[in-house]
């Protein structure tokens, strides 16, 4: 024998006298009856530096006398053993007795499980640093999670899923139960997996959405024959909501979106329609009641749904058209019953944005402001809309609404009332199919308001077009922007050629607007004879502008002008404001002449179109400045006229107006 030789540690010696003995009967000693000492430790250092040791010199003895295989197999062989004759009678005995027993117990097990496999770890951890690396095993720690799963897990894990389940229903029952329970052995599930979800997906997470499936198919069937839509749709969200905390109370967060979606499909899509068309609290019924909670939570809960929202839309685009169609029905009725078919109806407006302010909340408020919804409120309005009533086109009444509201003496509105009712309009303009239409009348009423000074607020024309051109594009503005230009340079110009008046001490007090051809509607010319002193004037200007502006061409448009005229009816004297042909027509009447109507026609050069209207606006108006014989309504050639002696009014200031020309 070599006396040099070190001591040589035999397997039985090691395993027997030291490792099994003082490391492994104590630890599972220590699982099985729980820890005595009183230091609180279930191994001293001195304790286990001796098995670590022990390990160590087996390992790293030379062959023959290495044991790292035989220490790697035995490790093995001790949680296997220790699983089979211990753990798993322990876990079947309390399988028939309830799954909070049975889960208490496998939760046990497990924790004494990892206990175990860590200490082994530890004291055989020479292994994993050498052995396991070099043979290219599966770590101790691994090894012995497999050990578990074997001989534990794939025995027991129809019970314990089970246990599981049984404890979820209970909980949406309205039970109390022990979620930390329930999380330590979900726990367990995802361990198993040693890396990936496959055990949890598969044993746990399936069973428990076929649980959920056909938990919440009885509960729909229960509550679709109970309760109102409203009341379905709080359960709905209620149970949702539960469903997205109970993931995060004990669940793996991968199992979120699968759950809601099955509990989305069971409550949800599955009676969509139904709950939507039930009857007395569907969705239309809703709408109608103005039920803004309950359309709310609809949305939210059908938003959750692929095109879950489409059915819902269809139902507010035919609510809000058959809302429509009731006003337009109701124009209808009241020009069946007799009502004069003019050319504005400002009720009729009204009623369309007063529809559409309401539902454009709607839209915003109870469904998001959503881009489906905001379609089928687009597609409602374009529908009724542009169902014109009557000879007059709803073109033509919005533009008269607007004309209503921008005139001076039309709606008493203040700055901010106009805007707003302005942005409505033309929120309802956009459904317009005839957009043109509206733009050539809407031109047509602006000329009238800005040549004849009836525009309440310059800004006010100026947002409006601002409003339509942001709606339709500059093209669509360009000529009303040119209008209002026209008179912003005009306004500049008068002051300096009232500047070159005051040298030729005109008795008249003239002025002149100069409108771009273009950008003005077409009016009809006419030709009148000028008395002497405008005729004058009318060359001052004409020698003035063409110095400035020698491109231009003026032509004058006698039926555009106004004119403020002195008259005297005996004692009385009057501001008459008329326009410039009136004037013209007046002054034939100066000095008390009577004229016929031939005569007339004759000293003014004035066309029968021209003159009746003309005559009849100062003969037979509420204002008869101008006699006429014989006395009636209508100007005959037969008539003869002369200025009103006995004419009177109780107003200093008196405005004749006159019929369009262009009409």
């Amino acid at each position: 024998m070599n006396a040099n030789r070190p001591n040589i540690i035999t397997l039985e010696e090691g395993w027997d006298n030291e490792i099994k003995i003082n490391a492994i009967d104590r630890l599972e000693d220590i699982l099985d009856n729980g820890l005595r000492s009183t230091t609180g430790r279930m191994f001293g250092n001195t304790d286990y530096i001796r098995v670590y040791t022990t390990c160590y010199d087996m390992c790293t003895q030379r062959s023959p006398y290495n044991h790292s295989r035989e220490l790697y197999q035995r490790h093995g062989e001790t949680i296997e053993n220790y699983l089979t004759n211990t753990v798993l009678p322990a876990l079947r005995a309390k399988a028939s007795q309830g799954g909070t027993i049975l889960l208490n117990e496998l939760q046990f097990r497990w924790s004494n499980h990892q206990i175990m496999n860590k200490w082994m770890t530890k004291f055989f951890n020479y292994l994993d640093r050498f052995y396991v690396k070099h043979h290219s095993l599966p770590t101790l720690s691994q090894a012995g999670l497999r050990h578990f799963k074997d001989h534990i897990y794939e025995e027991i894990k129809r019970e314990s899923t089970a246990a599981v389940l049984e404890l979820v229903d209970q909980e949406r029952e309205g039970g109390m139960i022990d979620k930390t329970l329930i999380k330590i052995n979900v726990e367990l599930y995802e361990s198993i997996g040693m890396g990936n979800l496959e055990s949890y997906t598969n044993d746990l997470e399936a069973p428990l959405l076929d649980s959920t499936r056909s938990y919440y198919a009885q509960k729909r069937e229960e509550w679709i024959n109970s309760d109102s839509t409203p009341e379905y749709l709080i359960k709905a969200e209620k149970v949702l909501t539960e469903e997205k905390n109970r993931v995060h109370d004990y669940l793996n967060p991968a199992s979120e979106g699968k759950l809601l979606r099955v509990v989305e499909e069971e409550i949800l899509e599955k009676v969509e329609t139904n709950l939507l068309e039930k009857e007395g609290s569907g969705c239309r019924v809703l709408l109608q009641n103005d039920k803004s909670e309950d359309l709310q939570r609809m949305f939210r809960l059908f938003s959750r749904l692929e095109n879950g929202l489409n059915p819902i839309a269809a139902i507010v685009e035919k609510f809000i058209s058959d809302m429509g169609n009731e006003v337009v029905n109701q124009r209808q009725a009241r020009l069946d019953s007799g009502d004069k078919d003019k050319g504005e109806d400002p009720s009729f407006v009204k009623s369309l944005l007063d529809l559409h302010e309401k539902y454009l909340g709607v839209i915003k408020t109870d469904f998001s402001g959503h881009s489906i919804f905001q379609k089928a409120l687009k597609d409602a309005f374009v529908e009724f809309v542009n169902k014109d009533v009557g000879s007059h086109t709803n073109a033509e009444f919005m533009s008269a609404y607007c004309d209503r509201i921008l005139k001076s003496g039309g709606e008493k509105l203040s700055e901010a009332e106009v805007e707003s009712s302005l942005e409505k309009v033309v929120q309802l303009f956009s459904y317009l199919t005839e957009k043109d239409l509206f733009a050539e009348i809407y031109k047509n009423q602006l000329a009238k308001r800005l040549l004849n000074n009836r525009s309440a607020s310059n800004d006010a024309e100026k947002v409006m077009i601002s409003k339509l051109k942001m709606q339709c594009g500059t093209h669509f503005t360009s000529k009303m922007e040119g209008m209002l230009n026209d008179l912003a340079v005009g306004a500049d110009q008068k002051s300096e050629f009232d500047e070159k008046m005051k040298e030729h001490k005109s008795k008249i007090d003239f002025s002149v607007q100069v409108l771009t051809t273009g950008f003005w509607p077409t009016y009809k010319s006419v030709a009148i004879s000028i008395p002497d002193e405008m005729n004058k004037c009318m060359e001052i200007f004409k020698t003035w502008h063409d110095k400035r502006h020698q491109q231009r061409k003026l032509s004058w448009q006698y039926t555009l002008g106004n004119a403020s005229v002195r008259a005297s009816f005996g004692k009385k004297t009057y501001d008459l404001q008329i326009t410039t042909l009136q004037a013209i027509a007046l002054k034939a009447f100066n000095g008390g002449k009577v004229m016929k109507y031939t005569e007339l026609a004759e000293v003014l050069n004035l066309e029968e179109p021209v003159l009746k209207p003309l005559m009849h606006s100062l003969s037979c108006g509420k204002h008869k400045v101008v006699s006429k014989s014989p006395a009636g309504s209508k100007i005959n050639v037969t008539d003869t006229f002369s200025a009103n002696a006995k004419f009177s009014c109780n107003m200093r200031k008196v405005r004749i107006p006159m019929a369009s020309l262009d009409a």
